[in-house]
């Protein structure tokens, strides 16, 4: 029975570890796990988390939000939990501790995402993004030219706003000059999410996993500059290859849409890179978390929404910051709390000693380190790095920063494999496909690969170099 709990969860670990996560970063509360083994009601929170994880991976076919059946699944493997604790001589106070404990690190990370969310939104009712769209939109560019700005654009601009909100912006750009090549539609969008993903790779800001590693102190922020060389070289070597499949010289017809930002746009933009500023700031000189710094951002983006919708016009009335609030991804925020309870679940039932020890202590931390990037391009890099985190091995900087590149970029290797991508599929429905995105795949390999040499080459001064 404990071999059919070993490979139940090695099961889990190789299609879904992404979900491992949270509850034991170093220098965390130590918690007392139950150690369950072969329990039967091990094995059920084992299963509960498949099925549960399995219901995410269907989205796509079932329309079915993926908070759903992973906040089912919380709960009843915490239920589980709770009946089975007094067995092992842990009472309501002690499971309450882990409840709350994995509370405080969702919260956190939420409050963060939040803010950086609503500032998204507002800048998206302003038309700030409407605007970039037009432009490139207007700039007699050719095919090849439009691939390679977009992309370049989307590498830059992911690390200050997200890699979704960034895949949808060039996206829109790409179908809107595109119209009638199939060819240059499927093809930029590939670009897209791999530049999106790449760039976001290298900021505490661009991807939520960087977020999370600077969040858990494991790399200082100014550390993840020291990726920004292997991130580009991730963009630029698939770039490259696919821009020669692009017909040099032919033009896209002109567009005549034009679009203006709104009253108030460029203060928001302001506001939100002085928002960032805090953050980073209250976190290196105050020992604040960074959630403080963008909270107090929002409240200066509220004050200007009020602000806006008083002194502008007419149609400026009903510019409501809780309006942008609402259209946060809380589809997104709701999943994480899912994805913490459920990991945290499993590392509290003691299977995640397991999955460390078979892996970092098995195959050691770099072959782990670049495992986990294919993994994150079946699942999503998110519940990934939780998974790292979570089971905390004892790492260096220079391993913590392949790590967060890894899992960063790894999701490009498949449409599937990123909210960018998927988004995507969305959006150019029937000409970026799975199978289209799926053709250039090997070559997105060689771009991961050339960027982890690059990372070795260029950062190995950071190999021993601990906290």
């Amino acid at each position: 029975m404990s071999r059919f709990v070993f490979f139940a969860a090695l099961f889990c670990c190789l299609l879904i570890s992404p979900f491992f996560a949270v509850f034991a970063s170093e220098g965390d509360k130590s918690f007392h796990h139950l150690n369950v083994g072969s329990h039967w009601g091990g094995i059920l929170c084992i299963l509960i988390f498949i099925f549960s994880y399995l219901a995410v991976l269907a989205e796509e076919y079932t329309h079915m939000s993926k908070s759903k059946p992973v906040l089912l699944g919380a709960g009843l493997m915490w239920v589980v939990i709770a009946l089975l604790a007094p067995s092992y001589g842990v009472g309501h106070h002690g499971v309450r501790e882990a409840v709350f404990h994995g509370l405080e690190e969702y919260a956190s990370l939420m409050l963060f995402l939040l803010s950086a969310m609503t500032y998204i939104a507002a800048l998206d009712d302003r038309n700030v993004f409407n605007v970039v769209r037009v432009k490139m939109v207007h700039s007699g560019m050719t095919y090849r030219q439009l691939f390679w700005a977009t992309g370049v654009l989307a590498f830059f601009l992911s690390p200050i706003a997200d890699n979704l909100t960034t895949a949808l912006v060039m996206g829109a750009v790409i179908l809107a000059v595109g119209r009638g090549n199939g060819t240059f539609i499927s093809m930029g969008c590939i670009n897209i999410v791999n530049a999106a993903n790449a760039g976001g790779a290298f900021s505490p800001f661009g991807d939520i996993t960087t977020l999370m590693v600077w969040q858990a102190e494991k790399v200082e922020f100014f550390e993840f500059f020291n990726l920004f060389v292997p991130s580009l070289v991730n963009f630029l070597v698939p770039a490259l290859v696919m821009s020669f499949f692009i017909k040099a010289g032919d033009k896209p017809d002109p567009a005549q849409e034009e679009v203006s930002m709104k009253y108030g746009a460029v203060p928001i933009i302001c506001l939100g890179f002085l928002t960032i500023i805090m953050a980073v700031s209250f976190e290196q000189f105050l020992g604040l978390p960074p959630f403080i710094g963008m909270m107090t951002g929002l409240s200066f983006l509220m004050i200007a929404a009020w602000f806006i919708a008083y002194t502008g016009s007419r149609r400026d009335k009903d510019f409501d910051i809780f309006k942008q609030v609402a259209a946060a991804e809380w589809d997104t925020l709701l999943f994480f709390f899912g994805v913490i309870f459920s990991v945290g679940g499993l590392g509290y039932l003691g299977y995640l000693e397991l999955m460390s020890s078979s892996f970092y202590d098995g195959f050691g931390a770099g072959p782990t380190n670049i495992g986990m990037g294919f993994i994150s391009a079946i699942v999503d890099n998110i519940p990934v790095m939780f998974a790292i985190l979570t089971m905390n091995p004892d790492m260096d900087h220079f391993q913590w920063l392949l790590i967060t590149l890894t899992t960063g970029v790894g999701g490009s290797m498949l449409s599937i494999g990123s909210a960018a991508g998927v988004a995507l599929m969305g959006t150019g429905r029937g000409y970026y496909t799975f199978f289209t995105h799926l053709k250039w795949t090997p070559v997105i390999v060689l771009g991961y690969a050339a960027c982890i040499a690059t990372h070795y080459a260029l950062n190995y001064h950071l190999i021993g170099v601990f906290k």
